[in-house]
């Protein structure tokens, strides 16, 4: 379950505050899949970045499996993203003196689990990339690099997946394939998937889209019913 309550988000720019995100409340049950959408500006990917512990808000709780994030310790919060978050950039975030394999090994390596290359592998062959293990980021395709992405946050088997603009920089045709792995890799191993998307197509397929404007939730519409 994921729980936000009166959360608010400004930053400092230019002398003056800006908000962001003002007084949001927001329930996610276990192995929803939900859309955020919204014009550009609207708070979006920051409200993903605080779900995914990567930034604090200015005032609210934010709840993950009863942890509350921002309160937690940076170390504690490490240690918690580290076993409970899988996070999908949409510009993959690579490391590009890494190969695929070695990419989607590091995380499994942080938590210490034997046999990360050998559980590396298995991944990297379910999004269709046996071939390319020892292939650096450079030498793939942004289709590729991003279902690297894709098996490296699956790769502790995370209870929550976020993902922002997962299809933003790719052709719509690898971006169907992209949304089909995320659909599939949701089946398989029932986690809590919640994404930023301008793609409609994508937020159709969603169990549940929730619109934001001017930093405001405007719709909360379920679109399917919990499997």
């Amino acid at each position: 379950m994921i729980r936000i309550t009166q959360l608010s988000m400004s930053l400092a720019a230019g002398g003056r505050t800006v908000p962001i995100l003002d007084n949001i409340s927001l329930e996610i049950p276990d192995k929803q899949m939900v859309a955020i959408v919204g014009p550009s500006g609207s708070g979006k990917s920051t409200l993903l970045g605080l779900m995914a512990g990567l930034d604090r808000p200015t005032a609210g709780s934010i709840l993950l499996d009863d942890a509350e994030l921002s309160t937690m310790s940076e170390s504690a919060l490490a240690r918690f993203r580290r076993a409970k978050i899988g996070y999908i950039f949409q510009s993959f975030h690579l490391i590009p003196t890494l190969t695929a394999l070695e990419n989607v090994a590091v995380p499994l390596e942080l938590s210490g689990e034997r046999g990360g290359d050998e559980r590396a592998a298995e991944l990297l062959a379910s999004v269709g990339l046996a071939d390319r293990l020892d292939h650096y980021p450079v030498q793939l395709s942004g289709g590729e690099q991003q279902r690297v992405a894709v098996a490296r946050a699956f790769a502790c088997r995370p209870p929550f997946l976020f993902a922002d603009e997962p299809t933003g920089n790719l052709d719509s045709t690898t971006g169907v394939q992209v949304i089909n792995l995320l659909l599939a890799m949701h089946r398989d191993f029932g986690t809590t998937l919640v994404l930023v998307t301008h793609d409609q197509e994508l937020a159709g397929r969603m169990q549940r889209v929730v619109a934001l404007r001017d930093g405001h939730i405007e719709s909360d519409q379920l679109t399917a019913p919990l499997p």
